[in-house]
């Protein structure tokens, strides 16, 4: 009889224990995290760079091009029809040499923001465990949560955590 009561009464503080539970906002969580606002800052440079390299390579390319247009003129048609051949293998090479490289400038900015993405995961779960959380649910586009209480919107306190990671020692 002690064991049937110890039970019931086991089971009833254990089914009177609730489940914590909390929900983020993704995007507002990634669009008010600085170090993902650094990152995309960071990449839109680069962006910047690459574009202006590529502009710059673009019309050095369209000048000779229209140089040896005007030089093909003068030459036979089997010489002209050489020159255009080459004029066009080198720029087939220079898209090629220019789509490689801004291939691997997304390549690197996924990287990087990959890497944030681990880092805000990361940062979630110890939140989560240092402050008992049984679940943290992810809301906002994509998310899980299609209604959560105001209360429950855990947002505002990561992001504090988050940002405050990012300050200089010493502050």
């Amino acid at each position: 009889m002690k064991k049937v009561l110890m039970i019931i009464a086991m089971v009833s503080l254990w089914g009177c224990q609730q489940d914590k539970i909390g929900f983020v906002n993704n995007v507002r969580l990634m669009d008010g995290y600085k170090e993902k606002i650094a990152v995309e800052a960071r990449f839109a440079e680069k962006r910047k760079d690459f574009e202006l390299r590529r502009d710059s390579i673009s019309r050095v390319f369209q000048n000779e091009a229209q140089a040896v247009e005007i030089e093909m003129q003068k030459m036979s048609q089997t010489k002209a029809q050489e020159t255009f051949s080459n004029l066009q293998q080198k720029g087939q090479r220079m898209g090629q040499m220019l789509q490689q490289q801004e291939q691997q400038l997304n390549i690197v900015g996924q990287a990087e923001m990959d890497s944030v993405v681990q880092k805000v995961r990361k940062e979630i779960e110890a939140y989560g465990k240092a402050n008992g959380y049984t679940f943290i649910l992810g809301g906002g586009e994509g998310g899980s949560v299609l209604y959560g209480d105001e209360a429950k919107d855990i947002t505002d306190d990561l992001l504090k955590v988050l940002n405050a990671e990012e300050q200089p020692q010493g502050n």
